[in-house]
């Protein structure tokens, strides 16, 4: 879903999507993921989550209602930098064409204190940093299939979580995530993750990205739930 090159436009467009009520019918896609996550935490310790491709930072914030800390991190700069201003300033603002202005405001979330739970940073999850460790959820969401190396990502994510939290990864498989289809997707994330993962569910989420006034990309993603062993 992500693009290589984020213009004014384009960020406007990614705001929308994590922080508009949905399109066409469907639900708020990093909303709903994010939600979904909780719901398979618990029972689970809640202290730290890992939001991989976070964008402007929706998801991140709705990991925050129940976890102590959240780190978000986007390969896009101008991405995070529309998180971070939401982080610090509590508002955000944008344009969509024919649409007209729009708003975000953490206060209309009730998020205000939420956020400083929240930190945003510009990374690779191809090579992560030694300090990305030690969480007790990994959430991503749609950039399997963008990232320079996946397999790289999944052989060492084991290290990143800790025994008991869960990696929770969602993707609509459009790029066949670069070597990982085999048979289909989800069976070469069984591949690079058994041994250190059980799966434990996956489910069908619907996911809906306006492009331009009147363009649209319509996915069925799968969240794949796996938990560490």
């Amino acid at each position: 879903m992500k693009s290589s090159s984020y213009n004014k436009k384009s960020v406007a467009y990614y705001c929308h999507f994590g922080w508009g009520d949905g399109q066409l019918g469907v639900a708020n896609y990093p909303e709903r993921c994010a939600k979904a996550a909780l719901s398979y935490m618990k029972g689970r310790s809640k202290r730290r989550a890992f939001d991989i491709g976070c964008a402007t930072g929706r998801s991140s914030f709705e990991l925050a209602r129940e976890f102590d800390e959240v780190i978000g991190i986007d390969l896009s700069a101008p991405l995070i930098l529309a998180a971070q201003r939401l982080k610090e300033s509590g508002k955000l603002h944008y344009a969509i064409p024919v649409e007209g202005e729009h708003e975000i405001s953490l206060r209309k979330f009730g998020w205000e204190h939420a956020s400083k739970k929240v930190n945003f940073w510009q990374a690779d999850a191809s090579v992560l940093k030694p300090i990305f460790s030690d969480f007790d959820l990994i959430l991503v969401l749609n950039i399997t299939d963008t990232m320079s190396d996946p397999k790289v990502f999944l052989q060492l994510v084991a290290d990143r979580i800790c025994k008991g939290g869960l990696l929770i990864l969602s993707s609509s498989y459009g790029e066949d995530e670069r070597g990982l289809e085999e048979l289909s997707t989800l069976y070469g994330f069984k591949k690079m993750l058994e041994g250190n993962f059980r799966l434990i569910d996956t489910k069908d989420i619907p996911c809906v990205f306006q492009k331009g006034s009147r363009a649209y990309r319509y996915d069925i993603t799968q969240m794949s739930i796996w938990e560490r062993q």
